[in-house]
């Protein structure tokens, strides 16, 4: 068979990127690896930047999202037995971000999609990419029945994540990679409990980062620092619990919400940035060309950027004959993502304990996050870059 772009990955950035065509007028097919179910199923977690909560509405996935999601006019970040709030209506203009699952997203794209007659091919395997040089590469690969299929396309999009197939597709030095391994991890529990905190709490202590965030009124998502080879069994919930009383305390004395841990895993945590985005007729977008720590809560977001950058280059190619934002297309997502990565840098080093971190640099880290959270200009730039950057500061 034949479309115009082929699109490796169900995940935001190959879903929202087949809806934006889809309303420009232009055909994409969509090539999944796993079932439906198995993508709706993982859990991750989802801030939603100002401008990716606006393009949800405007693609008519934002419903649900406006509906269930908690909107988060600010978070708290607690240092030295102390809580001070940034707040981001005040500090930006107005603007805000909402906690949404990523599942959630990927749920609301799939049925749009469906529903509007899209074309999303689950659990397929063994695809390859081919002919790339060429102005019509392949997509060949195992349907789920078991029986080999290819797409002819204009373009093919790579938005497989990480381990996806696209990036090892293109030719060895062809691509220059940028990436920081961040010596800690975090330890991640999902709990029956209410929430400890109507906006997510930021801590950092001398035992290192913890993170009190939410996933429904019952159901809790908390996290705090560990060595990135620590394992999970070594963790009991009596300890858990002793370890974030401990790392979110508070002068006056709060305590966490606490209830049935159900869920445990650890993340390991590094920066990555591929350059460039692009070979031949092939895009990598989201994971597939660059990873962040999820201390800036950056990496759905930096996904919807680039298909939107891609999205108009597409459209500006089919409608106009113009191929030359397509050209583009990795400088300009480049730049974003460069100022994304920056952030969650930052966001990183301020709230973390390194090892081989000496008092002066914990006491360093305590002056930072004074000025921050108490000069407005300091406020201003973290509550920017949380909720978005606009688009001139970005390109």
């Amino acid at each position: 068979m034949r479309t115009q772009v082929g699109i490796i990955g169900a995940g935001p950035a190959g879903l929202l990127l087949s809806q934006l065509l889809h309303l420009a007028g232009i055909e994409s097919v969509v090539l999944e690896s796993r079932s439906r179910d198995a993508i709706e199923a993982t859990i991750r977690a989802g801030i939603l930047e100002h401008g990716t909560v606006d393009l949800m509405e405007r693609i008519g996935a934002g419903e649900r999202l406006k509906r269930e999601g908690f909107r988060h006019d600010g978070i708290h970040l607690r240092f030295d037995g102390q809580t001070r709030r940034i707040d981001f209506p005040e500090l930006t203009g107005g603007k805000s971000v909402y906690l949404y699952p990523q599942h959630e997203v990927i749920k609301d794209l799939v049925a749009l999609r469906l529903r509007l007659g899209g074309d999303i091919r689950f659990a397929v395997r063994n695809v390859t990419l081919h002919d790339l040089e060429t102005t019509a590469p392949r997509l060949k690969y195992v349907n789920s029945q078991g029986a080999a299929e290819e797409i002819h396309c204009d373009y093919i999009v790579g938005c497989d994540g990480t381990n996806g197939v696209s990036k090892p597709s293109i030719p060895e030095g062809k691509l220059k990679t940028y990436e920081k391994v961040y010596p800690f991890g975090w330890f991640g529990i999902l709990c029956k409990a209410p929430p400890s905190s109507d906006e997510l709490i930021y801590a950092q202590h001398q035992r290192g980062f913890a993170l009190a965030s939410t996933r429904s009124p019952e159901i809790q998502r908390m996290y705090f620092q560990v060595d990135p080879t620590e394992k999970v069994q070594n963790w009991s919930d009596d300890r858990i619990w002793a370890e974030f009383r401990a790392r979110l305390e508070t002068r006056d004395g709060w305590l966490p919400a606490e209830g049935p841990i159900f869920s445990k895993v650890i993340v390991g945590m590094r920066s990555l940035v591929t350059e460039p985005m692009q070979y031949g007729r092939l895009f990598l977008a989201g994971d597939a060309a660059h990873v962040v720590p999820p201390t800036g809560a950056k990496g759905l977001n930096l996904a919807a950027a680039d298909v939107q950058v891609l999205a108009n280059g597409f459209e500006a190619f089919y409608r106009r004959g113009n191929s030359e934002p397509l050209l583009r297309y990795s400088d300009m997502a480049l730049k974003r993502i460069w100022k994304a990565q920056r952030f969650s840098w930052w966001m990183t080093s301020l709230m973390h304990r390194a090892p081989g971190d000496d008092d002066f640099r914990y006491q360093m880290q305590m002056a930072e996050l004074d000025y921050v959270t108490s000069s407005p200009l300091g406020a201003a730039s973290l509550a920017e870059n949380y909720v978005g950057l606009p688009m001139q500061y970005a390109s």
